[in-house]
């Protein structure tokens, strides 16, 4: 929010004609950390994406979501942003996020930027100088100060608990207190301040005037807030209905009016900029209103993530999110692994927890060694054919960095080599923390050879440890293997191109109930085994196969049916 300079990109991908590029699209999320290291300090940088492009073009994603590069202190590995309009010197500058944006648009690839609205990092200039000017003042009115509770003002102003772990208030040294939904580092902007408002809109008039054509909108849902001076109780927040849209921290009704003034700057775009919430609400409704045209146009649903690899559950799913989508006009979005979530390949590979998405043993890893509780071949096994029904759906598909190479999560690292402050907050006193392990193992920096002292993400070491395991999923050896989960995913991506069509599907009814096959309206059909026994094979062309197929469909594989 300090930087001014503005630079208008000379590529400009789309056209008018193409400008609903986002509804079909196979977007690949980039955690720019962990992607690839151009200048050897172990930390990712965008010079290290750039080189990396002409593997993105082969892989045939639409477009590259970037997680946040902003200058942070990483207390949550980039979400905590100093400046939403600069690059963090440690990936790169202004002018190297250009050349990567020229690089993506000159291979077709478009660019999607992580905003994270809800709170700032305490180093902000923002923060800095509401620490400065004392209370009651404007620089304080830009985020959620209170005087706390107690003959002093000694206590926090409610008894609230942050997302990770420990208080939610913390005391500044005159004495007040600020909110903070995530980390101390995270402090809550005031979206009843004008000031923020415009602020962000300047911050994104500023990334689409460089070329970006969406945004990933993070934590859509908890921006605006309604404090009342007798703040509630955790026990009676907890105790409220968060689909009332009148809820004190989330979901309010009049979020949707920021979201409205972000869509009338994006359609002055030609092409209009693209929206994704990131909004976790209690239900498709809720959830719908950010997905409308007259907001941020999409909202993620992350139901499959929470699913077990099980056929009914999946149909389910499937049935009611393109209902939803035809109801708002949007396109619905599917995603199994992401920055925040264990990689699908290992949910995949544990005990089912019947569709809550948490699943048994999760230390699952002993000394390095993967732990009875984890199948790890049936893991990837399930993980191919999951993805593989994904990916005909209609749609757009979300993609995160590593599953295209099968990579389970990295389950052991070191306590004082972790940086995720879910886990550093939460694990010893068992609180909620991302499934008991934290974030960290699904950040861990990708192996782009089968050697090396950092397996080729730069040329020295990595910021988080890479597991000896890495070497059989690398680039490198899964490049030289036409059967590997990398040659599936570009198979599958280049035949994607010609599947999508009209964004409806066809059930068409199986004898076995572990089986599910839809038809798209072009004739092309996708059939998933969900069961562990081969099953007969429905006639037609096939052009993908998860697993060697005969005459049968065997378990735990897809397979794509042309016309």
């Amino acid at each position: 929010m300090t930087s001014d300079t503005t630079v208008t990109q000379t590529i400009t991908l789309s056209t008018r004609e193409d400008e609903t590029w986002w509804r079909q699209a196979a977007v690949y999320q980039i955690y720019p950390r962990s992607f690839a290291d151009f200048d050897g300090d172990g930390i990712g940088d965008l010079k290290g994406i750039t080189a990396r492009v002409p593997y993105l073009a082969e892989l045939g994603i639409d477009a590259v979501w970037l997680s946040p590069f902003y200058p942070s202190a990483l207390a949550d590995g980039g979400y905590d942003v100093a400046d939403y309009r600069d690059v963090d010197p440690r990936i790169g500058t202004l002018a190297d996020f250009d050349e990567l944006v020229t690089a993506l648009h000159a291979a077709n690839i478009r660019v999607v930027v992580d905003i994270v609205p809800n709170h700032s990092s305490d180093q902000h200039a923002w923060f800095q100088a509401a620490l400065a000017a004392g209370r009651g003042s404007a620089e304080r009115g830009r985020y959620i100060f209170r005087d706390g509770r107690g003959e002093g003002g000694e206590l926090p102003p409610s008894d609230w608990v942050s997302m990770f772990g420990g208080p939610a208030w913390t005391r500044v040294a005159d004495g007040q207190w600020y909110l903070h939904t995530f980390a101390t580092e995270q402090p809550d902007f005031n979206w009843d301040a004008r000031e923020v408002r415009d602020d962000f809109l300047a911050t994104l008039r500023f990334w689409a005037d460089r070329g970006v054509d969406g945004f990933r909108v993070d934590v859509a849902h908890l921006l605006v807030k309604d404090l009342p001076a007798e703040l509630p109780s955790q026990a009676e927040i907890d105790a409220m209905d968060a689909a009332s849209g009148s809820h004190p921290l989330l979901d309010r009704d009049d979020v949707h009016e920021v979201y409205a003034e972000w869509r009338a700057l994006f359609d002055s775009y030609d092409p209009p900029r693209t929206a994704v919430a990131e909004a976790h609400v209690s239900n498709p409704e809720r959830r719908a209103r950010y997905a409308s045209a007259t907001g941020l146009g999409q909202a993620f649903n992350f139901d499959l993530m929470g699913a077990d690899f099980d056929a009914a559950q999946f149909r389910a799913i499937v049935t009611d999110n393109l209902a939803q989508a035809d109801l708002t006009g949007s396109s619905s979005t599917w995603v199994f692994s992401n920055h925040d979530a264990t990689r699908h390949a290992t949910r995949y590979g544990l005990p089912p927890a019947r569709g809550t998405g948490k699943k048994a043993g999760t230390a699952w890893m002993l000394a390095g060694a993967p732990r009875e509780e984890l199948d790890i071949e049936g893991g990837l096994r399930r993980a191919r054919a999951a993805t593989m029904f994904l990916l005909g759906l209609p749609g757009s598909a979300y993609l995160y960095q590593g599953e295209e190479l099968g990579l389970h999560e990295v389950g052991v690292i070191p306590r004082d080599r972790r940086q995720d402050p879910a886990y550093l907050r939460c694990a010893d006193t068992r609180e909620w923390s991302f499934d008991g392990l934290g974030r960290d193992g699904c950040r861990v920096p990708l192996p782009w050879r089968s050697e090396g002292p950092s397996f080729g993400f730069g040329p020295r070491g990595a910021h988080l440890p890479q597991p000896a395991w890495f070497a059989q999923y690398s680039v490198e050896a899964e490049d030289a293997d036409p059967a590997s989960t990398l040659n599936l995913y570009r198979r599958a991506l280049d035949l994607r191109h010609r599947l999508q069509s009209a964004e409806r599907l066809e059930w068409v009814e199986t004898s076995a109930p572990e089986v599910l096959h839809y038809r798209r309206p072009n004739g092309w059909e996708i059939v998933t085994n969900f069961g562990a026994a081969a099953v007969a094979l429905p006639a037609g062309r096939i052009v993908l196969a998860t697993e060697p197929v005969t005459d049968l469909l065997p378990g735990e594989t897809t397979v794509w049916l042309a016309p």
